[in-house]
C-alpha cells in the first residue's frame, strides 16, 4: 500500500470512527488558543453559497462557563415557573453541570441574509456544515465533542444571554473537551435501506 493511500485509508478510519460524547463525558484538558483557532479555522471551511458567512463563533471558556451557566439556569427557571419545583430544580442543575464541566463551549450563530439571492434555508444548512467541521475536526485532534441545542437555542432570552442577537439563530452549542471514557458506539443506519437509485419512470 502506498503512503498516499495509507494516508486516506486512516482518514476515513477517522470519519467512521467519530463519535458524540454525552455532556457527562467531556472534561479536562480542552483545546488551548492555538488549537481552538485551528478547529475554529477549520470549522469556518464549510459550504458557504455566495461567500455570505451567514455564521459566527461564540467561545465560552474559564470563570465565563459558570457565569453563563448560572445566568441560562435563572432563565430556565423563570421560563418553566409550572414545572414541578424539584424537576425543576433538577433540569437547572444539569444545565448549570455540563457547561461548567466542558472546558469550552463554542456558540455556532446562524446569521441569515434575508435580503440575499441565497435561499435562507440554504444559509442555515450552511450553520450546520460549520458545527459538523467542529466535530469533526476536534475528533481528528483527539478530543471529545458533542453538538447540543435545546433550550439555549429555543429561548430568546437564553439567545440573548449567550450574546446572540434578536435576528440570529443557535444553529448548535458544542461542548469540546477530553473523553472521561470512550463513549459506546450506538447502532448506525443500514445505508442500503436509506438509498435509493433515480431511474427514470
Amino acid at each position: 500500500m502506498t503512503i498516499e493511500a495509507r494516508a486516506e485509508e486512516g482518514l476515513l478510519a477517522l470519519l467512521e470512527s467519530r463519535r458524540s460524547a454525552g455532556g457527562g463525558l467531556i472534561g479536562e484538558p480542552g483545546p488551548n488558543e492555538g488549537q481552538l483557532r485551528r478547529l475554529l479555522t477549520i470549522a469556518a471551511r464549510a459550504p458557504d453559497h455566495g461567500v455570505l458567512e451567514p455564521w459566527r463563533f461564540i467561545v465560552i471558556e474559564g470563570d465565563a462557563r459558570a457565569q453563563a451557566s448560572e445566568k441560562l439556569a435563572e432563565c430556565y427557571l423563570a421560563e418553566n415557573a409550572a414545572m414541578e419545583p424539584g424537576k425543576l430544580q433538577k433540569f437547572a442543575a444539569i444545565m448549570a453541570r455540563v457547561f461548567t464541566s466542558s472546558p469550552v463551549v463554542v456558540i455556532v450563530v446562524s446569521r441569515t441574509d434575508g435580503t440575499a439571492k441565497i435561499p435562507v434555508f440554504e444559509q442555515e444548512l450552511s450553520a450546520g456544515a460549520v458545527c459538523m467541521n467542529l466535530l469533526t475536526a476536534a475528533h481528528a485532534m483527539g478530543f471529545a465533542a458533542n453538538w447540543v441545542t435545546g433550550f439555549a437555542a429555543s429561548s430568546p432570552r437564553a439567545r440573548k444571554v449567550l450574546g446572540a442577537a434578536e435576528d440570529e439563530k443557535i444553529a448548535g452549542v458544542i461542548f469540546i473537551g477530553t473523553a472521561k471514557e470512550k463513549p459506546a458506539d450506538r447502532k448506525r443506519p443500514d445505508v442500503d435501506a436509506i438509498t435509493t437509485r433515480w431511474r427514470n419512470l
